[in-house]
């Protein structure tokens, strides 16, 4: 039923998110770890594994003694932020028809604030990257991502520049793209971004992702900046006690 490669866990966890989505639980409640391990011909460890995280992520929730049942308040939560996911599965998620429009790939000097982040001369020239992403056809998130072209070894064209950077990196970069490190940061809207976005009016605020991307040895290899419109697009997370 599943294949050992990319990661059995993984697939199994996201097995049962998909049947919770889809309300196949009776009461709210999961059957017990051998009961889903037969089923699923996988191991006990496996299901439990898959069930740790189904935990963490807030889908779940396990009651010693009791057992493990399905948090309503969970479900609240579309997509978890520490994961990279496409742009388009997210606006899905929330309820919309997600497309997406490249506005342009060009090659060009940028501020040395991103070039400094990927330990970079500031007169380094940089392939930007920049696509708007639209939820029932209305402007949602726009993004800007920044690759330094030596480390670019296929040639590419303008359509594979649609491509979410994680896809593109190991395809035409040769490497492996590893995370990245974010940070989320309230934005005052310039007149370029009211326009991009098409906000009522420049001035209002948005939520923007600032992130570096890395690479399997912790080199940064890619800056991106995600703005996203939050009177469209909702992002949630559960928040726990320190263990």
């Amino acid at each position: 039923m599943f294949k050992r490669s990319p990661s059995l866990t993984e697939q199994v966890k996201s097995h049962l998110k998909q049947r919770i989505i889809n309300a196949e639980f009776d009461g709210g409640r999961m059957p017990p770890e051998m009961e889903l391990a037969r089923e699923l011909k996988v191991s006990r460890n496996t299901v439990r594994d898959a069930l740790g995280r189904l935990e963490t992520e807030g889908v779940i929730l396990r009651r010693q003694g009791a057992g493990t049942f399905i948090n309503q308040v969970g479900q609240l939560v579309k997509n978890r932020l520490e994961e990279i996911i496409p742009y388009e599965a997210l606006i899905r998620e929330s309820g919309y028809v997600p497309t997406v429009r490249l506005l342009s790939a060009q090659q060009k000097q940028v501020p040395a604030e991103v070039t400094t982040h990927l330990h970079l001369s500031p007169d380094e020239e940089l392939l930007i990257v920049q696509k708007l992403f639209l939820a029932d056809d209305k402007p949602v998130i726009l993004t800007l991502t920044y690759i330094p072209p030596d480390i670019i070894k296929q040639p590419y064209t303008q359509d594979d520049c649609r491509l979410p950077v994680y896809e593109f990196i190991p395809q035409f970069c040769r490497q492996e793209f590893a995370y990245y490190l974010s940070e989320i940061v309230p934005l005052i809207a310039t007149s370029w971004l009211a326009e991009r976005l098409d906000l009522p009016e420049e001035g209002g605020a948005l939520l923007t992702f600032e992130e570096t991307g890395y690479n399997q040895d912790n080199q940064p290899i890619v800056r991106a900046c995600s703005h996203f419109r939050h009177d469209l697009l909702r992002l949630r997370l559960i928040r726990r006690l320190a263990r």
